[in-house]
């Protein structure tokens, strides 16, 4: 297996898309289920590429590698977009949200945890500040997922009648905030000759940058907390 190989999953799957712009309010659960279950399996052959390269990393180190590896992907993905301007924004967005999941579970896998469990798809919409508890992420994903099967039709006729006006308004907001790219200044900077491209560049890798940081403190805890405890020796 080689690292290209490994790469499969980098686009944003268009299947994915349509459920995001047919029901762009919960846009982030639609993504995060589908990172988990893509993803999920591709992390954890990723960690085991990367220990059978270099044995003696331990679970820090290899997260290191994944923040550094999809921290420089987002960047490059924040200059392409910018110099396309305005009209891709929300695909940028897209993609930035969709990168950002692939290197939480990542992070995850590095640490030891599952990637490919379906609470991580509660940790990604926390971590990247989606939700700010697990309580109602989980709600959330189960609003998602009740409204892909049971009222997919409906959401299918609500994305064909979709406008033009309506994806770039709810959908590049939700992804937007998802990725991180709170500040709309940002957004609208994309029409600036030049300007755009290095400030789609440096925005992608701020976010990405804050998001890993905070992934490994987390999946750090998680690791600590899954040690069993010694018990201590009679005095």
């Amino acid at each position: 297996m080689t690292e290209a190989s490994l790469d499969a999953n980098a686009g944003v799957p268009t299947g994915l898309w349509d459920r995001m712009r047919s029901d762009p309010q919960y846009a982030p659960e639609h993504l995060a289920v589908e990172a988990v279950r893509r993803i999920g399996p591709q992390a954890t052959a990723w960690v085991d590429y990367v220990r059978r390269g270099q044995p003696g990393l331990d679970g820090e180190q290899v997260a290191q590698i994944a923040a550094k590896k999809f921290t420089n992907i987002a960047g490059l993905t924040g200059a392409v977009s910018g110099a396309a301007g305005l009209p891709g924004a929300v695909v940028d967005f897209g993609v930035l949200a969709w990168t950002q999941a692939r290197m939480v579970l990542h992070i995850a896998a590095a640490y030891g945890l599952d990637p490919a469990h379906p609470d991580r798809a509660t940790d990604l919409l926390v971590l990247q500040r989606v939700h700010r508890v697990a309580q109602t992420a989980r709600a959330a994903l189960g609003v998602a997922q009740g409204r892909e099967t049971i009222g997919a039709v409906v959401a299918a006729g609500a994305g064909r009648a979709s406008t033009t006006t309506r994806l770039f308004g709810e959908l590049t907001v939700k992804l937007a905030r998802m990725a991180g790219v709170r500040a709309l200044k940002r957004l609208f900077a994309k029409v600036v000759p030049g300007a755009a491209v290095i400030l789609g560049h440096w925005a992608n890798r701020s976010a990405t940058k804050e998001l890993a940081a905070r992934s490994m403190a987390h999946y750090r805890a998680a690791a600590l907390a899954q040690i069993p405890r010694q018990a201590s020796s009679p005095e």
